[in-house]
């Protein structure tokens, strides 16, 4: 033992685990030299637990050859690329841009010179992980959360990270950085984190904060009420969830009725109460009675007003709920749906459930044997799917479920026992009735105010991990819908199929320039006029690609045009089609950017210029349109509104950074999506390109209005300036044009920044290496022979490769002073071949030139098709029949999936294609059941 505790005082890695919270951190590792950190850095992860103070820092990055490289960056989305140490250290820390920001505009520092392992060595952080939040920072925090527990820990709980991950996310955040760029320039920071964990980690860090925030506002207005105790503060304070919050405050609420404890203490029963626990031998409860007196009139009301009271003091005490929950973990909870009895009723006399989950939208009938397989239904707690749970509470909202949970008898008999012997027996002997009392109150706690206590925690927890999974569902949809890729190099026309209106044409140019817009009428009696049309068209603009929207009248439409195909209608042009979802292509048709994008165009042919833009370049198209209205995913109405556009809107976000935008051709729409940009900053950049001409290098976006150096540091890696669009856009203007924006230019750097900005092409804006690492990429490029104007040439491949074999990527950083994260980025934007695209890794529509109906499949048939959708039961496949086949995920099993799916929920989304095996076809109910065979790489 003396040698546990001088270990832990000196913060050695084998000091014995304290189930105690730790102190204060304070920032001891500062003092440690140099090499006794490194020796003890391995050991990090597994005493991550004791503090704090305990950090992990990884002295070997992974390594990886450079057939390796370019996959690296094409995932870059899930893996994030580098980091840049101690944010707090470094004079370019958020904090002090905001401070020096308010005081004088003047004085915007937007540089990132300093070499980030500079600071590490005079601070003492082992690259880049804190010991400890700054001083400022952790009393801060501590002041603005002021409750009984401790952020860093319970976030370290709550999300299963370790502790120091949690700091640093935390830090990271409050320095208001996006988590595209946390993931992908903050690498080593977070632990390697994917988007994803590092989105929830932030979710349940806000939650935290906004339940501080909460019980501050309770605690004051209790306060003024006049009823705040210090031990009711301290429950309030020390309240981990909004579930506990509510609990202990719901008594006290303003316009709630009066609680029966809270009557009797009015009644001056408190003490009696408490002297039962405390001196049982010295109470009379005749001596309470007061006959002139409701509630205290004889000493059968008194003993009611006493159990009363202790009932309210056994459900809000921390010891008893703690206990009463470890009760519950061991024991078979369960929760059982029943149809209500109106429901019966409605069933019986044929109507309809009218929907009323949600005011002020009009009532839809609801079908109520949609919900016939939760008329009868049970499942234990801990194994009830997350559809199972929302499809639950839709019924219940509905009124057609009925919903318990049922909790073991066995629970309250063990629970009353233990608080009748132990938790809650008076310190001196009590006589018969007194015990009597104390019984009473156990049982009327646990009936009255711990049981549905449980159950709201049970329902709430739920409800809460079925959203989450719903959310994350759709964010994986999202993510895959966004990253297909974009179909290139060729003319396209979209095709929005329709009955009475006829179907709407657009032809688009490779550039998605409108080239044509017309409607023909494939369904009337002249056909063969409008096939005339169509070939007509296609010959003009050479298009060889057909993209029909999957609404109505599609399968008609995709018949018509495999028809032609088959007979070689088009020749000499070999001409194929693909199909499309075009949900919200509608919605997008009518709206303000619609309208300012396409204002001479009628609403129909603007969808279907959107029908064939979300196959030449899905991402740029998609983030035009609300992420709900893509058809991604299930329950969307069901799950919070607030907490899925936040998620959506966060992956849009990484999607459209990862992926990197041209910043001289791309919409405004999409560079309001792009990490530190927002629809303000997107209109300024959109105005100073029209008035000024292109942009020639990164450093120009400092001139823009309302980009200061945090927006700048956000938003630069994701930013490209493309040479052959620079150059494109260059030819097209007069020479004295060109000239122009580049005096003007250095004319408002000035009047902004004060500093000057280069008005010449810098190689390195083309690549994701970040302007903060551009000087350790010119060593770089020093050290194996290269120049910049060879990014993405053989040459420099070669000598990359070689210098790469001869010494690793951790002893290359060493020697240019940096991490190997922020090498192993230079080298792959360094390699990367010019335009390298991240989407070329996933995959494009799929272009056929047949159809088969559904009358064709048989049992047994195997076939190949692409996932359309998933939910929480399964994946939607369209196999190319007019009606897409579900996989549920009872086959959707680990041996049959890739290695690097594995690790996911259902491991399946949008745009993946599969080999498939049908297993049942029911041609009344158009229903396709499939089997996975394998995944299709």
């Amino acid at each position: 033992k003396p040698k546990a505790k001088t270990a832990k005082r000196t913060v050695e890695p084998k000091a014995p685990k304290e189930p105690k919270a730790p102190k204060e951190p304070k920032p001891r590792a500062a003092r440690k030299p140099a090499a006794e950190r490194k020796t003890q850095a391995p050991k990090g992860p597994k005493d991550s637990d004791k503090g704090e103070t305990q950090t992990y820092c990884p002295q070997k990055a992974e390594k990886s050859g450079p057939s390796s490289r370019m996959k690296e960056e094409r995932v870059s989305f899930i893996v994030s690329e580098a980091h840049q140490a101690d944010r707090w250290a470094d004079e370019g820390s958020s904090q002090a841009e905001l401070r020096v920001k308010k005081e004088k505009v003047k004085e915007e520092d937007f540089t990132f010179d300093e070499p980030c392992l500079k600071k590490q060595k005079t601070s003492g952080a082992c690259l880049g992980q804190p010991t400890a939040l700054p001083s400022s920072e952790a009393q801060s925090l501590r002041n603005e959360l002021n409750m009984n527990w401790n952020m860093i820990q319970l976030l370290s709980t709550l999300t299963c990270v370790e502790q120091w991950v949690c700091l640093n996310v935390v830090v990271l955040l409050r320095e208001e950085n996006t988590v595209p760029f946390m993931v992908r320039y903050r690498k080593e920071m977070i632990n390697h984190m994917d988007a994803d964990a590092v989105r929830d980690v932030q979710m349940v860090y806000e939650e935290l904060c906004s339940l501080a925030k909460k019980t501050q506002s309770v605690i004051q207005t209790l306060k003024k009420d006049g009823v705040l105790t210090t031990e009711l503060e301290q429950n309030l304070r020390s309240c981990q969830s909004a579930n506990e919050l509510d609990h202990v405050y719901s008594p006290y609420k303003k316009g709630s009725k009066l609680t029966k404890a809270r009557r009797a203490k009015a009644l001056g029963l408190e003490g009696a109460a408490t002297a039962l626990m405390e001196t049982p031998h010295s109470l009379d409860l005749r001596a309470c009675v007061k006959p002139d007196t409701e509630g205290l009139s004889s000493v059968e009301e008194v003993a009611t007003g006493v159990e009363h009271i202790l009932a309210d003091m056994i459900a809000k005490d921390p010891d008893t709920l703690t206990y009463v929950k470890t009760l519950c973990e061991k024991s078979i909870v369960t929760i059982q749906s029943s149809v209500s009895k109106s429901a019966l009723k409605d069933k019986e006399q044929g109507k309809s459930v009218p929907d009323q989950k949600k005011k002020g939208e009009p009532k839809k009938p609801q079908d109520i044997d949609k919900f016939q397989l939760y008329f009868d239904f049970t499942s234990n707690i801990q194994r009830i799917q997350p559809h199972q749970t929302l499809a639950i509470n839709r019924g219940e909202s509905f009124k057609i479920l009925t919903v318990k949970v049922n909790i073991p008898d066995s629970v309250k008999s063990d629970f009353t026992r233990w608080c009748i012997n132990s938790r809650w027996r008076p310190k001196t002997f009590a006589r018969e009735e007194l015990n009597a009392i104390i019984r009473n109150a156990v049982e009327d706690s646990y009936k009255r105010l711990i049981l549905p206590f449980l159950t709201r925690g049970y329902r709430t927890k739920l409800t809460s991990a079925a959203e989450k999974e719903s959310i994350a569902m759709f964010v994986r949809n999202l993510r895959q819908r966004l990253l297909v890729g974009p179909v290139r190099g060729c003319v396209i026309m979209g095709v929005d199929p329709g009955f009475t209106h006829g179907c709407k044409l657009a032809v688009l140019s490779p550039t998605s320039q409108i080239l044509h817009t017309d409607v023909v009428y494939l369904n009337n009696p002249g056909q063969q006029r409008e096939a005339d049309k169509l070939r007509h068209l296609m010959i003009k603009y050479s298009c060889t690609r057909v993209v029909i929207g999957n609404g109505t009248a599609c399968r008609e439409t995709e018949s018509f045009f495999s028809d032609l195909i088959s007979r070689r209608y088009f020749h000499p042009l070999d001409v194929s089609y693909c199909i499309t979802s075009e949900a919200g292509a509608s919605i997008y048709s009518v709206s303000p950017e619609a309208v300012k994008e396409m204002p001479d165009l009628d609403p129909n042919l603007r969808s279907a210029v959107s029908i064939g833009r979300r196959v030449q370049d899905p991402l740029a198209e998609l983030v035009k349109i609300d992420p709900k209205h893509i058809g991604i995913g299930t329950y969307q109405h069901d799950v919070s509104a607030g907490a899925l556009k936040a998620a959506l809107g966060g992956v849009v976000q990484e999607c459209v950074s990862f992926v990197g935008v041209d910043i001289n051709i791309c919409s405004e729409i999409l560079m309001r999506h792009v990490s530190g940009l927002n629809a303000g900053r997107a209109r300024s950049i959109a105005e100073w390109r029209e008035k000024k001409g292109p942009f020639i290098n990164r450093e120009q976006l400092k001139l823009v209005k309302g980009m200061g150096p945090k927006s700048y540091q956000q938003c630069a890696g994701f930013i490209r300036i493309n040479p052959q669009t620079l150059q494109s856009i260059k030819s097209s203007l007069q020479p004295e044009a060109a000239a122009a924006p580049e005096k003007s230019a250095a004319k408002k750097g000035k009047g902004k920044t004060g500093v000057s900005v280069p008005n010449s092409f810098n190689p390195l804006d083309q690549t994701c290496i970040h302007p903060e690492s551009y000087h350790v990429a010119q060593r770089f490029l020093s050290l194996v022979g290269g120049h910049v104007d060879q990014i993405g040439s053989a040459a420099l491949r070669n000598c990359v490769e070689s210098k790469v074999r001869t010494s690793c990527v951790e002893d290359l950083a060493r020697t240019l002073d940096t991490t190997p994260e922020t090498l192993q980025l230079i080298i792959d934007g360094l390699t990367q071949p010019p335009g390298f695209d991240i989407r070329h890794n996933f995959g494009q529509a799929d272009f056929k030139r047949g159809i088969v109906s559904m009358s064709d499949l048989k049992v047994g048939t195997v076939l190949t098709g692409r996932v359309e959708n998933t939910a929480l039961f399964g994946a939607f496949v369209d196999i190319g029949v007019g009606r897409s086949g579900l996989i549920h995920k009872s086959n959707i099993t680990l041996d049959k999936l890739p290695v690097s799916q594995r690790r996911r929920s259902l491991a399946l989304g949008p745009g993946e294609r599969v080999e498939v095996r049908v297993l049942n076809v029911d041609s009344q109910r158009g229903r396709i059941g499939l089997d996975l065979i394998r995944v299709l790489q």
